[in-house]
């Protein structure tokens, strides 16, 4: 509970805003769902400071009418933004996506996946009929990693030290919903359950959150291995009014925007420190990022997840990633 009050109450002043975020002039950005809610307040923020930002996702229609009102509120930007279509629901999508990419920009700096889907109906299914939640949360993001690790690697070798990054979108939700202990219940095969055993809809969404954790920390220790540069870290990026409370209804949800949620845009000071802030040093990659730029930590359960039995942990998050990776195989770029 200590976490969680930490991370919702009485939370000290972001240090990285639109007034206090260095030039980014020359820098590239991917930020996965950056036409709506956080992701748009981030990637405005970066193009305000002269960064080159990909907004990727699904809508043209959206991405044309958030990098208009960027373009607009920041005419004097010597960066640019543009749109990637890809659909993290759908892994066939994001081959072509980075093949367009890669096709326009030689360097990539900073990849944030910000985009996520909350509280589906229950039973959606992606278009490779994972569920949905586990498929756009987790295995969209890994595949987009994935298939831009060269570039991140070729970006870093003459890039400033941790400055390429890769930032894993984590939620409050791995604190208070997430199943115990773990953060996390596999299969035998590796997989997150879902829709037995307790994991509830709501249960499902906390776990992919500690799946980007996961993430965060396996893929640090592999980068750190190679010796490619490259920086990982996941955020909390705080209790926010977004899109993303688009399937939760009812009077909880109306007692939890009136209680505990804030302005997306203190969510994109969050992603905003995950990806720039100098305090992140190659010593802090893998680190879990509070609300609005602190560096923290999450249950103990959870941290003994991502630590091998030989640290004296349990190995969970090594098994769940074996798994990511076969059913991501095939779709890499």
């Amino acid at each position: 509970m200590g976490n969680f009050v930490s991370q919702s109450f009485f939370i000290p002043k972001p240090t990285l805003t639109e007034q206090t975020c260095p030039d980014q002039k020359d820098r590239v950005f991917i930020v996965t769902g950056g036409y709506a809610g956080v992701g748009q307040e981030l990637s405005r923020i970066l193009y305000s400071r002269n960064g080159t930002v990909y907004i990727a996702g699904r809508s043209a229609e959206k991405a044309e009418k958030a990098i208009a009102s960027i373009k607009d509120a920041h005419p004097t930007s010597a960066g640019k933004i543009a749109f990637l279509k890809l659909d993290l629901a759908d892994l066939a999508t994001i081959k072509p996506a980075v093949e367009s990419f890669t096709a326009q920009e030689s360097r990539l700096d900073v990849l944030v996946n910000n985009a996520g889907v909350m509280f589906p109906p229950v039973g959606s299914l992606t278009a490779q009929s994972h569920d949905l939640q586990t498929g756009t949360n987790l295995l969209g993001p890994y595949t987009l990693y994935k298939s831009l690790a060269p570039l991140l690697a070729a970006t870093a070798k003459s890039a400033p030290t941790a400055s390429v990054r890769v930032a894993w979108a984590g939620s409050v939700g791995i604190e208070v919903l997430s199943p115990k202990p773990g953060g996390m219940i596999l299969d035998a095969n590796g997989a997150p359950v879902v829709g037995t055993k307790g994991v509830t809809n709501e249960v499902n969404y906390a776990q992919t959150k500690a799946g980007n954790y996961f993430f965060a920390k396996e893929l640090a220790r592999q980068e750190q291995a190679a010796g490619t540069g490259v920086v990982h870290v996941a955020f909390n990026p705080g209790n926010l009014r977004t899109e993303l409370q688009r399937h939760f209804k009812g009077v909880g949800a109306t007692l939890t925007d009136v209680l505990l949620l804030y302005p997306a845009v203190f969510g994109a000071y969050t992603e905003l420190f995950s990806a720039v802030s100098p305090e992140i040093t190659p010593e802090k990659s893998g680190s879990y990022i509070w609300p609005w730029g602190r560096v923290g930590g999450l249950r103990p359960d959870v941290e003994k997840s991502v630590k091998s039995e030989a640290e004296g942990g349990t190995g969970l998050s090594a098994k769940f990633l074996q798994w990511v990776e076969k059913e991501t195989k095939a779709f890499v770029a």
